[in-house]
């Protein structure tokens, strides 16, 4: 019950750098070359093929060690998300951190209906791949095959743990923040939600 809002912590703490991606310290980007191996690094996590809506992936990189944060569905995403970054140029020592979640039937439900209220409803489904169809059809694939977990490039991104829901990534204004909130406040038999949303900035 406690880690969950460890997680969400790593949202706070981190800056985003794409929809749905990994997440990296502002403060590692200091030079050229820093910059680049950061830009290396997230595009690994993001090629990860099983990174989906129900893992939320973090890092920071200072001087050659990369740590891994943020929480996986499967224990395979943070092996493989390991294997990736280990591969990465300029880096020489990976810490994983990444938290994996336990199975739980019921916390698979949530994750279920969390997803299907949030990108089928008329105002979130834009952030879903392909629009509200795309959301449609991940969430039909999902119920046909238990277990598994939509793929694709999600920006808002649902962590179950416990019967809690933490919603991490990116929207584009502060309506579409609160609704998704609102949203998995709907799922029943949630014991809470954390909304740790962040949203876009477009004057920077």
């Amino acid at each position: 019950m406690s880690t969950t809002p460890r997680v969400a912590r790593v949202a706070t703490m981190t800056l985003v750098l794409a929809l749905g991606a990994a997440l990296a310290s502002p403060a590692a980007a200091q030079s050229a070359d820093d910059k680049r191996r950061i830009d290396d690094i997230r595009i690994a996590l993001m090629r990860l093929p099983y990174y989906g809506v129900f893992d939320f992936l973090s890092f920071t990189y200072e001087k050659g060690t990369v740590t891994l944060k943020g929480f996986a569905y499967a224990n395979s995403l943070k092996d493989d998300a390991e294997a990736a970054v280990r591969r990465a140029r300029g880096v020489d020592t990976v810490v994983n951190e990444i938290e994996v979640a336990p199975a739980s039937l019921n916390d698979d439900r949530i994750r279920r209906d969390a997803f299907y209220r949030i990108y089928t409803d008329d105002f979130l489904s834009r952030y879903a791949p392909g629009g509200a169809y795309g959301a449609y059809i991940d969430a039909v694939q999902f119920s046909r095959y238990p277990g598994t977990q939509p793929l694709g490039n999600y920006p808002i991104h649902i962590v179950v743990k416990g019967g809690r829901i933490t919603l991490l990534g990116l929207v584009g204004n502060e309506s579409d923040k609160q609704i998704a909130g609102v949203r998995a406040r709907e799922v029943t038999g949630t014991f809470g939600v954390e909304n740790e949303l962040v949203v876009e900035s477009r004057g920077k």
